[in-house]
């Protein structure tokens, strides 16, 4: 379907079958399998710490972002106070809001209301964006919200399958299992990154942050990830800056030398 759903180009297609091809393309995505991986993990976790099962799955669904779940269930099972955790789950929400303002514009048209925006902008995590980012410019711009919808929603109802046979397996399924599912996400991220850095600017950001961030994170520097990401994304940004201007300088001292003009062998100045 959704091979076909591309072919069709700009031809009138319902919002149920680019739902569907949403939820398509989110089966046949990579990404899916980690998901599955990592909420396995998760639901495990839930289940260690003493949280019920339809915590696990209300948590999955209404927070979608891995990191930020085991924030919240670690936090809490450790005792910290709720409100001190809501802070701690913001802050780490906030890295998806680029990735919010960078899809919304690509998917609604001049006739979307903001409704219409509200799920899409929920289901936005890492995978459901690089691979909106990835499909989503080749479909009819009227039809991008449900694909992204079902998108999402394939990728959700997946993690919320694997959170509950997480928690049904904790008791047979080791720690170390659970520990190493769990650093799926972000290695999964980490080669998503790294395949879809084109420029030379996303090459230094990525190779800035996986040397600052480490060096942070052992110095026990407050905050080591997001400290290192914008240190790492404001040095290559100012790398990519004086790269451009030293190529401009370049390109207009080699059009000056190209334009003066020639002289005969023994004419003055």
């Amino acid at each position: 379907m959704y091979d076909e759903l591309r072919k069709r180009g700009t031809s009138p297609i319902s919002p149920a079958v680019a739902f569907a091809t949403g939820l398509q393309a989110a089966a046949q995505s990579v990404f899916v399998y980690v998901i599955f991986g990592t909420f396995i993990g998760y639901g495990a976790l839930c289940h260690d710490l003493g949280f019920s099962l339809p915590w696990a799955v209300a948590s999955t669904v209404l927070i979608w972002a891995g990191p930020a779940q085991v924030i919240v269930v670690t936090a809490l099972g450790s005792g910290v106070p709720a409100g001190e955790a809501a802070i701690a789950v913001t802050l780490s929400g906030l890295r998806l809001l680029p990735m919010v303002a960078a899809l919304l514009p690509l998917i609604k048209t001049p006739a979307t209301r903001f409704w219409h925006l509200l799920l899409p902008a929920h289901l936005t995590a890492v995978s459901m964006w690089v691979e909106s980012l990835r499909i989503a410019p080749k479909l009819p711009r009227e039809r991008r919200i449900a694909f992204c919808n079902g998108l999402g929603i394939g990728m959700v109802a997946a993690a919320s399958v694997a959170a509950v046979l997480g928690f049904i397996m904790a008791e047979r399924l080791p720690p170390l299992f659970g520990a190493a599912v769990l650093f799926l996400t972000p290695m999964s991220f980490a080669v998503s990154i790294a395949r879809n850095s084109r420029e030379l600017v996303d090459r230094l950001a990525f190779a800035f942050g996986l040397t600052l961030t480490p060096i942070f994170a052992l110095a026990e520097i407050d905050l080591a990830l997001l400290a290192g990401g914008v240190l790492a994304g404001t040095l290559a940004f100012a790398v990519h800056r004086i790269a451009a201007i030293v190529r401009e300088a370049s390109s207009d001292a080699t059009s000056t030398s190209d334009g003066a003009p020639s002289r005969k062998p023994g004419e003055g100045p």
